[in-house]
């Protein structure tokens, strides 16, 4: 796995029941990405983000959500939301980013924790939804022109949705319905606090 020495392999703070190799310095790793890759999307796949952990952890404690279905995890980045997913018993996870060095991240990530899922480096939202039961997008609401985007296709899913979101600023305000809420610690390097409070949606059935 490429920038190994950046990562160091240790549970999921808000999820223990995962492991992820997880960077302790993201700006640092995110220079030497640069550096070594010349391109500049930060490395997303080195930390577990909020909405990814609420997600996560929804998952794990409501397993009949996914138990036997079919499942997507869109923008997995470190791939906590998918590798929860298979553990709580879906039949089969694709996870899905378009950072081709997410996929590294997702196929450690699995093996660190004896699970398998199915990697996918593509750009869903410039195509229809694939056909799955369940579809899972932990924290990608942040960007201004990219939130349009990910509602409008979530919204087209004929699978059951669910969102997980810290209060990103482009988190739409009407269309999601709550089902769960958590208090997260985190790093004031990340997210400016110690602990944020998350919240897991779903979109209504169209």
């Amino acid at each position: 796995m490429q920038f190994a020495s950046w990562l160091a392999l240790e549970p999921v703070p808000f999820v223990p029941e995962l492991l992820l190799h997880q960077a302790n310095d993201m700006h640092g790793l995110w220079e030497e990405v640069k550096a070594v890759t010349g391109t500049e999307p930060p490395p997303y796949w080195a930390f577990p983000w909020l909405g990814g952990q609420a997600v996560a952890r929804f998952v794990l404690d409501r397993p009949e959500v996914v138990r036997g279905k079919r499942v997507l995890d869109l923008a997995t980045g470190s791939g906590v939301v998918a590798l929860a997913a298979r553990r709580a018993g879906a039949a089969g996870v694709l996870a899905n980013d378009i950072d081709p060095l997410a996929g590294e991240a997702v196929r450690a990530n699995a093996a660190a924790n004896g699970l398998d899922v199915t990697w996918e480096c593509k750009d869903l939202l410039e195509e229809p939804p694939p056909d799955v039961d369940v579809v899972f997008a932990g924290d990608i609401l942040y960007d201004r022109d990219t939130a349009p985007r990910v509602m409008r296709w979530l919204q087209a899913c004929a699978a059951e949705v669910y969102v997980g979101d810290p209060g990103r600023d482009y988190l739409p305000q009407q269309g999601l319905v709550q089902v769960a809420s958590y208090e997260i610690p985190t790093t004031r390097e990340l997210e400016g606090v110690l602990v944020k409070r998350t919240r897991v949606f779903t979109l209504p059935a169209p």
